[in-house]
């Protein structure tokens, strides 16, 4: 059974408790906003960030949760003591491993997962091993540790709802059809903000990071410019919904209403369509199977017409390839390929490489690796590892 089809009938009562992972950056914030306009229907229970120390302490101070939690810190100490105050009731933990001890130990039925880059894989484990409802928005859950989701699923019998919005679209249009009857799936890019670039390998932050649509964190957006991005999405779709690699595809939309096509055998293709904003698959994600109300503005038939689709052109966008081929490569290249992309796009917010350097850097590192058969997390930790010092001493060089 593909991961995203196992699903529980409504859990009693009237509500959720809810843990946000990566509760102050984009997507966490958002989702707190999600829940604080569900009518009581989700209580926030547990919190966790990265280092964001300041608005993690007005979260608690607002939510007061049973749980709230700190990954990184210059100083555990006070940090421990101001979540302390903020939220007194709460229990609390600083230090690397606090954010897979939230999804693991927070008791919370709804795990939304929004931290950013590989680091959320334990997490998404953890959630799903106690039987959690797991809202995914970490794609390097399925990139990098695809089959050990798999596993995790069978031995704790929880759920796994996607948040990205491709992935949600393609979610609803499948409607837990068989793989069997599918022809083709679709994800869309925009295109972001170099679609029009002359030159897009000498383009600076300021530019990668005006995206004319989304709203994101900085690493996705500029993974989204190079669309890099999508080429992780499809792995995930790989994943997600048994789809075998000849039957995923990908399109330029520039406009970022429509979000996934589904084709299946007998010729009728199913689309799904909705305003860019990313609180419409968050709030699917934690009332699903129901669909609750909300003011959002919905589209109307005439925000169609016109709409354009796209192929991506060949040679154009090198990330996307990469991120293509090691994805079809599968076992541990793709962890190899997503830890190098995070040093090399590291490197170029900082000022220290083009942006050309970026998929150059990566093709390198995953050159140099001998993908294996996933095995566990500590083996993924460690090409983690492997690859993300490869990439260091690449850029050094570049």
């Amino acid at each position: 059974m593909p991961v995203a089809a196992r699903l529980r009938a409504p859990r009693e009562g009237p509500r959720h408790s809810l843990a946000v992972l990566g509760s102050t950056g984009s997507i966490g914030r958002q989702t707190l906003d999600v829940a604080a306009g569900s009518d009581d229907r989700i209580e926030v229970v547990a919190l966790s960030a990265g280092s964001n120390l300041e608005r993690l302490c007005a979260q608690a101070r607002s939510l007061r949760p049973r749980a709230v939690a700190l990954e990184h810190s210059t100083d555990p100490i006070a940090a421990r003591a101001s979540l302390a105050a903020a939220a007194p009731a709460a229990e609390v933990r600083v230090g690397p491993g606090s954010t897979a001890w939230v999804a693991r130990e927070s008791g919370a039925d709804i795990v939304l997962n929004g931290v950013v880059g590989a680091a959320g894989l334990e997490a998404s484990l953890g959630a799903l091993e106690r039987g959690a409802r797991l809202a995914l928005a970490n794609k390097e859950t399925l990139v990098v540790g695809g089959s050990l989701v798999r596993e995790a699923l069978a031995r704790g019998g929880g759920e796994l709802v996607p948040v990205d919005s491709e992935h949600s679209g393609a979610f609803q249009c499948l409607a837990h059809r068989p793989s069997g009857e599918l022809a083709r799936l679709t994800l869309t890019a925009s295109g972001g903000p170099l679609r029009e670039h002359r030159d897009w390998t000498c383009a600076t932050p300021a530019e990668v990071l005006r995206h004319p649509v989304w709203s994101m964190g900085r690493r996705i957006t500029v993974d989204s410019a190079l669309l890099f991005n999508k080429g992780l999405e499809l792995i995930e779709a790989h994943v997600l919904f048994e789809v075998p690699w000849p039957r995923l595809d990908a399109v330029l939309h520039r406009e970022a209403r429509v979000h996934a096509l589904v084709t299946f055998v007998d010729g009728s293709t199913l689309l799904q369509a909705a305003p860019p904003d990313m609180k419409i698959p968050i709030r699917l994600a934690l009332s699903w199977p129901e669909r609750w109300d909300d003011p959002v503005a919905s589209l109307e038939p005439r925000d169609l017409a016109g709409l354009e689709f796209a192929p991506i052109p060949a040679g154009r966008y090198p990330a996307f390839e990469l991120a293509l081929v090691a994805g079809r490569a599968g076992g541990t290249a793709p962890c190899a390929l997503n830890a190098a992309d995070e040093v090399a796009v590291a490197a170029f917010l900082e000022g220290a490489i083009p942006l050309g350097q970026v998929p150059e850097i990566v093709r390198r590192v995953v050159e140099q690796h001998a993908p294996e058969r996933v095995e566990s997390l500590e083996q993924l930790l460690g090409v983690d590892a492997w690859a993300r010092r490869a990439a260091r001493e690449l850029g050094v060089r570049a």
